[in-house]
């Protein structure tokens, strides 16, 4: 049985934000509402998610990154030593068309540092709000995030002439102190948002990160050593996973590709407990590369899609649990949704209603196919 996480029916951690909580952080932008106020109907809407997923029958809960803009600058930024300015424009795909998209670009200007922690508070109230049978899940960004976006031309050369060691030191070190507050405070189930791993299983991909001078042979390797020098002092009883994004923005994507280029050091290199793993469409591949996927460790299939309101057939999803089981043993497997609803505030194209079914047919085939969620 899937008593620790990941769970057979499991979740990547975002939702749709209701309307009144988008007016509030408006409200707060325009010097409106005081910081205060604004926690306060994030507490509100919190509290609403949590029982939307209890409801449900999911185990492990989020707070549906309702603090966040973004799934991985608004932990970043809070770092001493990342400044974030302006956009780069990125042009995601969807079946309507391209769709261009400028988030913050983060910059590494000085010695990086974990001056205070980042998601203890709102572990804590998350925590205090969630039922004696569930599990408080935190999402945050992968450590890779802070140099694949920019790759050397955003890390201060004054700051780190050379990157290794002390940049992917300090990196991991912060990483080390904030998993270790969360530790302390209680946290037992952690996820690492990762975008790059499966960015370079895109061809295009590769090309744009060979040419600014990475080998994008060797960048999966130097990844997973970071996360695994980032997660190397987090206790036994915190489980960690990874979730690995193509790009998850207006129901759009930025990235192709099977997970064969980074299969065998993904799963084989990296100290994780499990990985929730896109495979909605065929722009993800087939799942050979699952072959590699060793003893003990969790592959959590996100063959829901976030991206369309459009209900999966439960016989389909069934089918497909079975063709992955063929390269990794059912045992080791579970179900989610490809990615969150809304990794970043604007939200995913689907109605509010669609979580919930999407939601509810996963637990319901979780519960056929292992007889628990």
């Amino acid at each position: 049985m899937a008593t620790l996480a990941p769970y057979r029916a499991d979740h990547v951690g975002s939702f749709l934000r209701p309307q009144y909580l988008i007016e509030a952080r408006q409200s707060y932008r325009d010097g409106k509402i005081s910081a205060e106020a604004l926690r306060i109907e994030e507490n509100r809407a919190i509290s609403e998610i949590v029982k939307f997923q209890e409801d449900i029958g999911l185990k492990g809960i989020t707070d549906g990154e309702f603090r966040r803009t973004y799934f991985h600058v608004d932990f970043l930024e809070k770092l001493d030593g990342v400044e974030t300015s302006g956009g780069i424009q990125v042009s995601f795909r969807s079946k309507d068309g391209n769709i261009d998209f400028s988030p913050p670009v983060m910059k590494v200007k000085s010695r990086l540092k974990h001056a205070k922690p980042i998601q203890l508070e709102d572990f804590q109230y998350l925590n205090s709000v969630i039922s004696s049978t569930s599990t408080a899940k935190v999402c945050i960004p992968s450590p890779t995030m802070l140099h694949f976006r920019g790759g050397r031309s955003a890390i201060s050369q004054e700051a780190y002439p050379e990157l290794e060691p002390h940049f992917y030191e300090d990196v991991a070190q912060c990483y080390r102190t904030e998993l270790q507050t969360l530790a302390e405070a209680g946290c037992t189930y952690l996820q690492m948002d990762d975008t790059n791993l499966a960015y370079l299983c895109d061809p295009k991909m590769r090309e744009g990160v060979q040419s600014r001078g990475d080998n994008p042979d060797e960048l999966p390797l130097k990844y997973a050593q970071l996360i695994n020098s980032a997660i190397s002092e987090k206790p036994k009883q915190m489980r960690v996973c990874i979730h690995l994004c193509r790009g998850n923005f207006k129901s759009a994507w930025a990235a192709e590709g099977d997970y064969e280029p980074v299969a065998e050091v993904l799963f084989n290199e990296l100290d994780v407990d499990g990985y929730f793993l896109e495979y909605d469409d065929e722009r993800s591949g087939g799942f050979s590369p699952l072959r590699h996927v060793p003893k003990g460790k969790q592959v959590v299939l996100g063959i829901v899609s976030t991206k369309v309101g459009a209900l999966e057939n439960e016989s389909d999803l069934k089918r497909r649990i079975e063709e992955a089981a063929s390269y990794v043993p059912l045992e080791q497997l579970s179900l989610s949704p490809q990615c969150g609803f809304s990794s970043t505030v604007h939200g995913n194209d689907i109605a509010y209603e669609n979580q919930r079914q999407k939601l509810d047919l996963i637990v319901r085939v979780a519960r056929d196919v292992w007889g628990e969620n």
